[in-house]
Order: C-alpha cells, then structure tokens, then sequence
C-alpha cells in the first residue's frame, strides 16, 4: 500500500484534524505525516529547544515521544478514531544520537481484544546527509472497545478476567 493510500478516507483526515489539535503536538511541532491500516507516520523537526545539555542531538525523550504517538495513531488507523487506548509498556532502543529532523514509523503487530501491540523505527539525517535510524522501540497498549468502557472484558486471549 502506498502512503497516498494510507491517507485516503475520513479516518485518516479525523486522525490529522486531531494531530492538529493536540497542544502537546503543537508544541513540538508534531505532524502526522501519513495514517492508515495500521501504519502510521509522524516527523518532528529538529529543533534546538529539545537537545540534551550535554550535546547537540534531540533528548532521547522526544524519539520516545514519536515512538508512543506513531505507534497510537497506527492502532487507531486499524480500531477507529473513536478508539480508546492507554500505553502499559514503552520500549526504547536508542542506536546513535539524533541530530536532525526525526521521523518515527510505527506498525501494529497485534491489536487482540484489550491488548495492542506495535513496532516502530525512529530515524534522522546524520552529519553526512544520509538518513539514518536513532531508535527503534515497541509498545504495548490497553484497549477499551467500545462494549468495554469500564475496562471490564475479556483478556488478550479472549478469555474472560477472572
């Protein structure tokens, strides 16, 4: 599927009216680049405000940042805008430091009856111009489906809490 694929559609223009929206996103200058069927895509850019103190790259909290909305957009490109979800468990690799504008791509690997999972690669421009990745990560999400607003329901193996 091509990215002008991804974006087609009411789902994905809900989901970047709604990027659009966010203060927090605002504030980072996040945008939603591409949205759908379980992939999504934002990018940050570089900005001088966000670097460690010790050094020049972007702080490790914003690539986990990108990690965690990238990975919440693509499960709900795939479960509906109006899907609730809460992040149990964000994982970051970090593999070098982060010195330009970031893109961080996420896909979902499983979303089950309350449990969802993604996969996500952040990746920046080096020195040199080449494109590069500075992370990679997961997470895991906490589902409430739409017959389980309490959070009451059945677990990620279908079967019921006990």
């Amino acid at each position: 599927m091509s990215v002008a694929d991804a974006d087609d559609g009411p789902l994905a223009a809900d989901l970047r009216a709604e990027a659009a929206d966010h203060g927090l996103f605002r504030l980072l200058d996040l945008e939603l680049v591409s949205v759908g069927d379980g992939r999504a895509t934002v990018r940050i850019p570089f900005d001088e405000e966000f670097t460690n103190v010790a050094n020049e790259s972007m702080h490790g909290g914003i690539a986990a940042t990108l990690i965690d909305t990238a990975s919440g957009f693509a499960l709900r490109s795939q479960l509906g805008a109006d899907a609730r979800l809460s992040t149990t468990d964000l994982n970051v690799r970090y593999v070098r430091p982060a010195t330009g504008d970031l893109h961080a791509e996420a896909r979902v690997v499983r979303a089950g009856g309350t449990m969802g999972v993604t996969e996500s690669t952040v990746t920046g421009v080096d020195p040199h111009g080449d494109e590069v990745t500075v992370a990679t990560g997961g997470t895991t999400y906490r589902l409430f489906r739409s017959d389980d607003s309490e959070g009451d329901g059945d677990d990620a193996d279908g079967g019921d809490d006990a």
